[in-house]
């Protein structure tokens, strides 16, 4: 039988910033039935006192991480106020040092039981506030894009050096002159033949007339993540490209227009993943059709094969399916929607 806990201990960074706005490196939170408490030390009390949310005691924890007892002796006092026997920890985010540290300090009556992916489930449902951040890291997202398309062309007409690994810095310094605090991830730039990898490292491989380009980019907005992937091509495809890029774009498609809350994430995923199998290229579609985007750019829920949960309503998702022929050329494309009761609201406003 499982323990169920009087308090839990929040220990991962995202989970951390979606209950409290709270931003800095260092800091735990412990959430009680009446209370919220953040512990975190000098370097962050002012930050604290100026941008979390209203209702939360901060907890200045220098004093204490220099002195063993006196923090063992506070966190303890804590835990009994609120007749705290079981504590809910986030194995998942919880490195075993930090682990044996707590189970120290809390003393040898207190039973431990994992939460992960408690707090998760709670910011699959995102609020209106969310919606529009996401939203806005989108457009800027679109923003640096557009100035991306013209560094490539530019760079075709003067047939002067680009190589991916530029590229993918240019995406950096546009997200930045555009106002975003970071990218999302670092972006993926593949020419040519590197496309056939899903998630190429940009090298020093220069374009050249007639490479097919993989750009899959995101902006994080105010800590908020935005995703995208779009294909260009340098010069008219082939037919065969075309036809690849054709049947992936119909699998987005009825992907897009089959997705609503409540249906499963393999359902979700099955929409894409069953035009590309009934084509031939099953073993040239090796990941997820998509996953969930917030304040991590991945996160719940799953569109896969494995994942048997529900999408909910007012959650954002990726859809992204592909096809890698290897030594030949790769085909992703992916867009953001607002999954809700009825279908869904596409985010993502580039053309395909």
């Amino acid at each position: 039988m499982k323990i169920k806990p009087q308090a839990s201990l929040i220990t991962n960074k995202s989970n951390i910033r979606y209950l409290s706005d709270f931003t800095g490196s260092t800091g735990f939170i412990l959430l009680t039935k009446p209370k919220k408490y953040l512990f975190t030390d000098f370097r962050y009390i002012k930050r604290a006192k100026n941008t979390i949310k209203k209702g939360i005691e901060i907890v200045d924890t220098t004093k204490m991480w220099k002195n063993p007892d006196e923090l063992k002796k506070n966190w303890q006092k804590i835990l009994k106020n609120h007749r705290v026997n079981a504590l809910g920890i986030e194995e998942s985010s919880l490195t075993i040092a930090k682990f044996k540290k707590f189970k120290k300090i809390s003393g040898g009556k207190i039973k431990f039981t994992d939460i992960s992916g408690k707090i998760e489930k709670l910011r699959e449902i995102k609020s209106k506030k969310e919606i529009n951040l996401i939203r806005n890291s989108q457009r800027i997202n679109e923003k640096v894009f557009l100035e991306i398309k013209k560094i490539v062309q530019k760079n075709l007409n003067s047939k002067k050096t680009l190589t991916e690994r530029n590229l993918a810095w240019n995406i950096k310094e546009l997200g930045h002159k555009f106002g975003t605090e970071d990218v999302s991830f670092d972006p993926i730039v593949s020419f040519g033949k590197n496309t056939a990898i899903p998630h190429h490292l940009p090298d020093k491989t220069r374009l050249k007339k007639g490479d097919i380009i993989l750009i899959d980019m995101g902006m994080k907005y105010k800590g908020y993540c935005s995703d995208m992937t779009r294909i260009l091509f340098t010069k008219i495809p082939t037919k065969f490209q075309k036809e690849i890029y054709n049947l992936v774009l119909k699998a987005q498609k009825t992907a897009i227009k089959g997705i609503k809350a409540g249906i499963s994430g393999k359902k979700a995923d099955k929409f894409a993943r069953d035009i590309i199998n009934k084509a031939g290229y099953k073993e040239n579609f090796g990941h997820g059709s998509g996953h969930g985007v917030g304040l991590d750019i991945h996160e719940a829920p799953s569109l896969s094969e494995n994942y048997t949960k529900t999408i909910k309503n007012n959650s954002i998702i990726t859809i992204e399916p592909g096809i890698y022929l290897e030594n030949h050329f790769g085909i992703r494309i992916e867009d953001m929607i607002l999954v809700t009761k009825t279908g869904n609201k596409n985010l993502t406003k580039i053309p395909k």
